[in-house]
């Protein structure tokens, strides 16, 4: 899926210095955390889909950008 959304600028500029500060890190695995946070979060997911959401999320923060298929 793709999607597109206006950003506002101080959320922009946030995640360019967070980018810069670590190179490990691109756009597309700090969205993919932050999104899988977000949800997990806020609950409602059945038990397959919360453990595929914590797979992912830890698998964003300390995992390879490699293995974010």
């Amino acid at each position: 899926m793709s999607f597109q959304t206006p950003l506002p600028s101080s959320l922009f500029e946030a995640m360019v210095r967070f980018i810069d500060l670590h190179p490990q890190w691109d756009q597309y695995r700090l969205l993919q955390a932050a999104l899988a946070g977000f949800l997990l979060q806020q609950g409602g997911q059945q038990s397959s889909q919360q453990r595929e959401l914590t797979r992912r999320y830890v698998d964003c923060m300390f995992g390879s950008r490699n293995k974010l298929t």
